[in-house]
């Protein structure tokens, strides 16, 4: 039986007909009249019910879009399709870029919302299956890491070392690189490796109940504790401990944890005695802890303990030449766990789009774009067409009703042709300064990239795509050079 249809709309009219058609496509469906209300049923006791979430983008307060920004930041997975009386393309890309599983226009027809509904839960239910079939997971090698990046590569030497011996392990990197899967494979590589691997994400553990989830409390100890319970770090002894986001940990528990780390034991909430633990502890982190310690957010001797062997995992946009082996990975593994048997290749478009782009989420959200297009998809090949998220990204917002102006070409110019200072020709890019030295490859970009917005007449995606980079790195470097991107027009790059 599917979860419970989320109706979130401040129209009531337009509340009272998305709720006719959902219960009678025959699901469960429950009503939130603004963006907050839908916020606090899904963090309600039974909020885990909700498996999709149909959203009006235009409302007083918490708007859609600010919605689907808060169900980010609180690792919401729940598919959600927006739907706006606006269906410009703007609009369709601000929903992607923020995480929408679909979009439809009001008023959206009864075949059409049925059909995205029925394509969120079909996901949504396989993903829950896939992330069951991941905790019971076997053990994890090195030889299951995919990658031909020479900078993995190398990742990957350090952490065969640091399998050998017991050395406390920090792996650094941003979220969704890959950490927690450098870890498994250092405890399935080391002597360890058939004992337990215990998972503590610090970031997502309520404050007041950090200390008893890791060092375990006593029955009566406070309110609420009505049976005793052991802590991660006992549930791991033996074997290795992970502790994700340790970054996040409160500074008043890092005392604690530094004692633990060092004496090897633990003092349960409420108990008479400390508890001996045997760990091999990994700690992982996307934040700069070095900072947090200047900052005074984390102890400077906890530090010290735990970075005794740094890893940094680099991010999937600078180990671009991954993507084609991630993707048939992912790929067969969508294939394995029943939902896309039938698909067998990728086409070299959609592969070049997934390159082309940054992958702020990275691997995680890699993984997450395959999975789902791969499960929708109708053919037995993958197209742009199945990663609208990406496309919508990738692509930009263009205004599809503007007429595409004519571009003049550049013309040719003498062999001999040397401009070094002063007035030149459109289309030439000075290679030496005012004083015949070489310019920086810095200024030549810049450059380079103000010639491409002037020419292409502020068609970003026609300047990405001749400037041979994806439109978000476009967008990127614009911001680096101290340019809006939004304001990247020819009337505004004047130098």
């Amino acid at each position: 039986m599917a979860g419970s249809i989320l109706i979130v709309d401040d129209d009531p009219v337009q509340r009272r007909l998305l709720h006719a058609a959902v219960v009678k496509f025959g699901y469960d469906a429950k009503l939130a009249q603004g963006g907050e209300e839908a916020l606090a049923a899904i963090e309600s006791s039974d909020g885990g019910a909700i498996s999709v979430i149909v959203l009006d983008l235009a409302m007083p307060g918490l708007d859609g879009i600010a919605v689907l920004k808060e169900l980010r930041e609180r690792g919401k997975d729940i598919p959600v399709i927006v739907q706006t009386a606006q269906g410009g393309i703007d609009t369709v890309v601000s929903a992607m870029r923020n995480g929408a599983f679909d979009f439809v226009v009001k008023p959206a027809s009864p075949e059409r919302l049925r059909t995205a509904i029925t394509n969120a839960l079909k996901v949504e239910a396989l993903e829950a299956d896939a992330r069951r079939t991941a905790r019971r997971g076997g053990i994890i090698t090195f030889k299951d890491i995919v990658t031909r990046s020479p900078d993995m590569e190398k990742v990957i030497r350090l952490a065969q070392k640091a399998a050998a011996s017991n050395i406390p392990i920090l792996i650094e990197g941003e979220s969704g690189v890959g950490k927690e899967l450098v870890a498994r494979a250092i405890q399935g590589s080391g002597e360890r490796r058939s004992k337990p691997f215990v998972t503590v994400n610090c970031g997502a553990i309520p404050e007041n109940l950090v200390e008893s989830i890791l060092f375990g409390h006593e029955k009566g100890s406070f309110t609420g504790a009505t049976d005793k319970h052991v802590g991660k770090f006992v549930e791991a002894n033996t074997g290795t401990l992970f502790l994700d986001e340790i970054g996040d940990l409160p500074i008043e528990v890092q005392v604690k944890l530094l004692r633990a780390v060092q004496d090897g034991e633990v003092d349960p909430v409420g108990g008479k005695s400390t508890v001996k633990v045997d760990i091999r502890l990994i700690s992982a982190t996307h934040r700069d802890l070095l900072q947090q310690v200047k900052d005074g957010a984390f102890r400077e001797d906890l530090f010290y303990r735990l970075n005794v062997y740094p890893i940094v995992v680099p991010a999937l946009r600078h180990r671009r030449a991954d993507i084609p082996h991630l993707v048939r990975h992912f790929m067969a593994g969508a294939g394995a766990k029943g939902g896309a048997a039938r698909i067998n290749s990728i086409s070299e478009a959609a592969l070049a789009m997934l390159q082309a782009y940054d992958w702020p989420g990275n691997i995680r959200q890699l993984e997450n774009a395959v999975f789902r297009a791969s499960v929708l998809c109708e053919g037995d090949v993958l197209t742009e067409d199945e990663f609208p998220q990406i496309k919508a990204q990738v692509e930009g917002s263009v205004d599809l009703d503007r007429p595409q102006r004519e571009v003049a070409p550049v013309a040719a110019l003498p062999d001999d042709a040397v401009f070094t200072s002063g007035p030149r020709p459109f289309g030439i890019v000075r290679a030496l300064d005012e004083r015949g030295n070489v310019r920086t490859l810095a200024d030549m970009e810049l450059e380079m990239i103000r010639l491409a917005i002037e020419h292409y007449h502020g068609q970003m995606s026609e300047v990405a795509r001749r400037l041979g980079i994806g439109r978000s790195t476009l967008y990127r470097k614009l911001k680096e050079h101290g340019i809006d991107p939004e304001q990247g027009r020819p009337d505004r790059l004047a130098s």
